[in-house]
């Protein structure tokens, strides 16, 4: 088995994890931004002690960081910061297994983005895989009780998820893009320098707006400081695992197997959150894990 394969099941499952998490803070009546915030402000300086300490350990040093780095790097980390904004809404809009599910077009997404910027195409098993999850995730489309029109299909919930599937497949093609330009690192640094910079600018970032937008939300992220460390330590395991695979292979061909997160996700759906899942639901989603079949089998 190629190493992508298990790094990227790896990062499918902390990912949801972090989610439920995050969910978790939402609920807590932290803000779109403040659950959205926890994930990067308690990841930010574990990344950083553990890059620093794998860099002094091997003796590596940092090399220097040209432009087309920062560009690809912080285009991600901006993608990846709005994608998480419109996850974490989108679980207001449809329970948390469809809310997972809808990301997932940042599988067809991804490949565009990456062919269009990185001139990466994908082989005929690769894109009937991704044409098979894309029939699933019309069925998913359709809101419980239907609805009236485009409606069922053109709605805030999907609209949501089209959003964090294409912001997400900006960062998944940002971050392969920066790490290809630490070429002369090794794997394991390539990734922990890219993540490091880039949790520090979304920290950054975040901090700033919502001190503008948000007085006081930041105060209540950390008067939640168990779960947000909890969210933390997910989102920089997670992350560590998504950056791997994007150094070792195409990011649409990973993203399309990241799909299993949508197995983990009906677990916690119906085992955690006690959540019903419609039958309309249950094929979308049989439609997608056909797709990871498919991708893994015909590779």
């Amino acid at each position: 088995m190629q190493a992508w394969i298990p790094i990227t099941i790896a990062a499918a499952f902390s990912q949801n994890l972090r989610f439920m998490l995050q969910k978790r803070l939402k609920d807590t009546k932290l803000s779109t931004a403040g659950a959205t915030f926890a994930r990067f402000v308690f990841s930010a300086p574990l990344v950083a002690l553990g890059v620093a300490t794998y860099l002094g350990v091997t003796g590596q040093s940092v090399p220097a960081l040209s432009p087309r780095f920062f560009l690809f790097a912080l285009t991600g980390g901006i993608g990846q910061v709005l994608a998480t904004m419109c996850v974490v809404a989108l679980f207001a809009e449809r329970n948390f297994a469809v809310g997972i599910t809808f990301k997932k077009t940042e599988v067809i997404l991804t490949a565009l983005i990456g062919f269009l910027v990185l001139g990466e195409g994908l082989s005929a098993s690769g894109t009937v895989a991704i044409a098979i999850g894309f029939v699933g995730l019309v069925l998913l489309s359709d809101p419980p009780g239907g609805g009236q029109g485009l409606g069922r299909f053109f709605n805030r919930a999907a609209a949501l998820g089209l959003g964090a599937g294409f912001l997400f497949g900006i960062s998944a093609t940002g971050y392969r893009g920066a790490t290809l330009e630490l070429g002369v690192l090794d794997v394991i640094a390539r990734v922990g320098l890219t993540l490091a910079i880039v949790t520090a600018f979304q920290s950054t970032i975040m901090v700033l707006w919502m001190r503008l937008r948000e007085p006081g939300e930041i105060g209540r992220v950390f008067a939640n400081w168990r779960v947000g460390a909890l969210v933390g330590v997910t989102s920089m395991i997670g992350s560590f695992c998504w950056f791997t695979a994007f150094a070792l292979q195409n990011a649409a061909l990973v993203k399309a197997l990241g799909q299993v997160e949508l197995v983990f996700s009906f677990a916690a759906t119906i085992f955690v959150f006690k959540q019903v899942v419609t039958r309309r639901e249950w094929i979308g989603t049989a439609l997608l894990v056909l797709s990871i079949i498919v991708l893994v089998l015909w590779l």
